[in-house]
């Protein structure tokens, strides 16, 4: 029986991933052939909301701190996926709070994985680790691909490119077997608009499907990566289960992202609307986040990720649809409770 712990399981992806978790029932394990999970740890700065099985614990702490993550990921420890992190805005704004969480943090899941390795010598526990196309930065391509440099130009660029750089080395040593996939922007992500730089691209989706204003702080011509959450928790799991070797020594993937501007998600609205009374998007320029957009990639191709079974959507209208399909009542019922 595995045990999976999953940091920022109380977010969005985490409580996707969870759930996605619990209806598979099995992962690959340190034998690489299928085998039940046994325990599913949500850990997060608040108590995750579920699900509600005897399968789940949930913890609360701080991933910065170093004893925390020790006592959270121990010995019986197989798998963790690091989804746990400060996001875009926020980590510039607080420069040293970024820091402590997107890179001590992800030092100290590193450091508890190399301790069961330590102990239980054969068993080297999985990691997979959510980075993201911030690591890319400054005069992009129209197309950010495999062989784009990275060269990011904000704190949490760096924080996440680190990251992938100590998943290497620490692989490279043989303490864990690490993975790290380069996520574009996710989206539509049900609930409130949060702190990341992208936090607009679903709100202008998500609020008027609700009946809700919105307000985007970019141009209608600013162009993001995009990618849904079905094709996201499809791509954590898959590369939790491919076997190293095909990896290589390179352990970080960049996913695919289609290219899709503001002003074409708002448009995709309209098609999918239905009957339903939309909200208006506002269009309020902001500079700052301007310009941490402008310096993202507008889209992402990966022929490594497509040749190792990955797939991305067909468009922004299959990504609103899945929306609709996957989150939209749940989205109305929450803010109709207040």
């Amino acid at each position: 029986m595995l045990n999976i712990v999953i940091t920022g399981g109380a977010g969005f992806l985490g409580q996707k991933l969870a759930h996605e978790l619990l209806q598979r029932g099995t992962l690959i394990g340190p034998d690489g052939k299928p085998q039940p999970i046994g325990r599913l740890t949500l850990f997060d700065t608040v108590a995750a909301p579920g699900p509600d099985t005897p399968r789940v614990t949930v913890v609360t702490g701080d991933i910065g701190d170093a004893d925390t993550v020790q006592r959270l990921i121990g010995s019986d420890t197989h798998s963790v996926f690091h989804l746990a992190a400060i996001v875009s805005s926020g980590a510039e704004a607080d420069f040293d709070g970024g820091y402590r969480v997107n890179l001590e943090g992800t030092k100290n899941v590193l450091e508890a994985c190399r301790a069961i390795t330590s102990i239980n010598g054969s068993h080297v526990p999985r990691l997979v680790f959510a980075s993201s196309v911030a690591v890319y930065g400054g005069k992009l391509p129209q197309t950010v691909t495999d062989d784009t440099p990275q060269r990011p130009t904000t704190s949490y660029g760096n924080q996440k490119l680190t990251g992938e750089l100590m998943i290497n080395d620490y692989s490279r040593k043989g303490f864990v077997d690490g993975r790290a996939i380069r996520l574009p922007t996710i989206m539509v992500r049900p609930g409130r608009p949060n702190k990341a730089a992208s936090t607009w691209a679903s709100s202008i989706i998500r609020e008027p499907l609700s009946g809700v204003d919105a307000t985007c702080p970019v141009r209608p011509d600013s162009p993001m990566a995009c990618l849904s959450p079905r094709r996201t928790i499809d791509a954590f799991i898959r590369m939790h289960d491919l076997p190293a070797a095909e990896l290589g020594v390179d352990r970080a993937l960049l996913l695919s992202g289609i290219r899709v501007t503001a002003g074409e998600m708002a448009a995709a609205v309209e098609r999918n609307k239905g009957n339903r009374k939309t909200g208006t998007i506002h269009w309020t320029p902001d500079a700052a986040i301007q310009k941490i957009v402008d310096g993202w990639p507008g889209a992402t191709q990966s022929d490594r990720a497509k040749a190792l079974g990955f797939t991305t959507d067909t468009s922004i209208d299959e990504i609103v649809q899945s929306f609709i399909a996957d989150d939209l009542d749940s989205q109305i019922r929450s803010l109709q409770a207040g």
